[in-house]
């Protein structure tokens, strides 16, 4: 069925082609998911400690003084985890001018290409220096892996099924927790505490599926059309991937979208135009939330959160490996029904169950766990419970809909300098929380539910007045969602002058 003018559906079905190269792309999502996975488990591995954090490794054995939620304050420590995330938010400005310029082809395999390398001195490691180091190049090699597979996926789906397409990325992600969790359940077990080093070298598993996939992948006809300017090329890759021959209607708005892209010089200034307000807005908020549920602190340390209330070293471990089935689950369900419901009544749905669960666990913790002890096993196993229920909300919502809706909302002329700012300002936020959590942690005690919780009700209200749904509006139809809503119509053009522009451009 053709676009009409107020954006409709493109003509086309899903393809084998479209799933098998989507699939590939989203592997980046396993790089990143066995990341969070790994650095969780491996800073409650005590092998691990004890080689590279002694002073750790002393408080948690043999000091009876120091308060549960003090035990793993380590600035140290906390930089082996967030010196990625500060790495790929560098590295991110780079991706952005080389996503545009050549394609997003290329973006993806140089990020499995230093991930590869990542994981190499990760294993390899012998002192602090080479950890570091591999955990830099993890950072260089997220930053234009999450640059670039968001785009990639939005622009090879149809409008229809992008949320589903677009959730492969969280899906994926999911995976690559589950997986690093049962390998540090496993590792934790070998003889000799020398495990480790493979959960840190086998992140080269999903990197190399990356990097070897990445040659074969197409190139998006986006990206066709915005470097070599190759109409007929894109009308045969948009053929393919569409399954249809009649793919003018939406050939002709990539030809149109593509000139406009053109004739932006620099898109980081353009991002400051007062039309691209909304969208610079959305490009930092929604990121920012996203690290604001506090998801990432289950994520790194859901292990030392459960050794805080009293597991044992294999139970923690064991315990994070439920809760990335749950988030595995529910990120599914999600990308089932996403393009259905749409992506505001999920966001607001995630958010209500995220900020009651928090404000549970916070009072439990706050009243039942003191500096030292324990919680007993009924207290334990119900805050494990409403954690499980907490990564449901997110996975259902703020986790795979942050990737989705900003990587759809962005016209051409700026998408990969708008999703440059999407991902650095993730790996910011990811980078200072994950440095700070501990401490935090030290500090806030239970209190640090209740904060995370307060910017859950804040992100919820912000979807609600701010947000517009954007299921099922062609990507290069979006930009006259915010000439229709409420606040952002004072920004941006009506939908009568956007129809008036679009002409004046033909």
């Amino acid at each position: 069925m053709a676009v009409d003018s107020e954006g409709g559906e493109y003509a086309g079905k899903i393809t084998g082609f479209v799933v098998l190269s989507c699939l590939i792309a989203a592997t980046g999502g396993i790089i990143f998911g066995y990341d969070l996975g790994i650095s969780g488990g491996l800073t409650s591995m005590e092998s691990f400690l004890k080689e590279f954090f002694p002073e750790v490794y002393k408080k948690m054995k043999e000091e009876t003084k120091t308060s549960n939620y003090c035990k793993f304050d380590s600035q140290l420590l906390t930089l082996f985890t967030s010196s990625l995330y500060i790495a790929g938010l560098i590295a991110s400005f780079f991706s952005s001018p080389v996503t545009r310029a050549f394609g997003r082809k290329i973006s993806i395999l140089i990020g499995g290409t230093a991930i590869l390398a990542g994981a190499a001195f990760g294993g390899a490691s012998y002192n602090i220096y080479m950890l570091l180091l591999g955990r830099v190049l993890l950072g260089v090699g997220l930053g234009f892996t999450n640059q670039a597979v968001p785009l990639y996926l939005s622009e090879m789906a149809l409008s229809k099924y992008r949320g589903s397409f677009n959730t492969g990325f969280q899906i994926f992600l999911k995976i690559g927790f589950i997986i690093a969790t049962i390998i540090n359940y496993c590792a934790v077990k070998i003889k000799g505490g020398w495990g480790w080093r493979i959960s840190l070298a086998m992140a080269a598993a999903p990197a190399a599926i990356l990097t070897i996939g990445a040659f074969f992948l197409p190139e998006t006809p986006n990206s066709l059309i915005q470097q070599v300017n190759d109409h007929e090329k894109a009308k045969r890759m948009l053929q393919r991937i569409r399954g249809v021959d009649d793919v003018q209607v939406e050939l002709n708005d990539l030809i149109q979208a593509s000139g406009a892209s053109k004739r932006v010089k620099h898109p980081l200034k353009n991002l400051l135009l007062r039309k691209y307000r909304p969208q610079l807005f959305m490009s930092i908020a929604i990121p920012f939330f996203q690290q604001a549920t506090g998801i990432n602190v289950i994520g790194f340390y859901a292990p030392v959160l459960f050794r805080t209330i009293g597991l044992a070293e294999t139970a923690s471990l064991l315990s994070a490996t439920l809760l990335s089935f749950v988030g595995l689950g529910s990120t599914i369900a999600s990308s089932l029904i996403v393009d259905k419901l749409g992506r505001r009544a999920l966001f607001i749905l995630g958010g209500i169950l995220m900020f009651v669960t928090q404000m549970f666990i916070g009072a439990i913790m706050a009243a039942e766990l003191g500096d030292h002890g324990e919680l007993s096993k009924g207290f334990g196993i119900l805050v494990l419970i409403l954690t499980c229920v907490y990564v449901a909300a997110f996975s259902l919502s703020w986790g795979p809909l942050g990737w989705v809706v900003t990587s759809e909302i962005f016209p051409l002329e700026i998408r990969s300098a708008a999703q440059s700012i999407n991902v650095a300002t993730s790996l910011l936020f990811t980078f200072i929380i994950a440095q700070g959590f501990l401490a935090m942690l030290c500090h806030m005690k239970s209190g640090i539910f209740f904060f995370f919780g307060g910017w859950v009700a804040l992100m919820t209200g912000f979807v609600y007045f701010f947000l517009p749904e954007t299921k099922n509006i062609p990507i290069e139809k979006m930009e006259k969602i915010w000439g229709e809503h409420t606040f952002w119509k004072r920004f941006v053009p009506s939908n009568q002058d956007y129809e008036k522009s679009m002409i004046e451009k033909e």
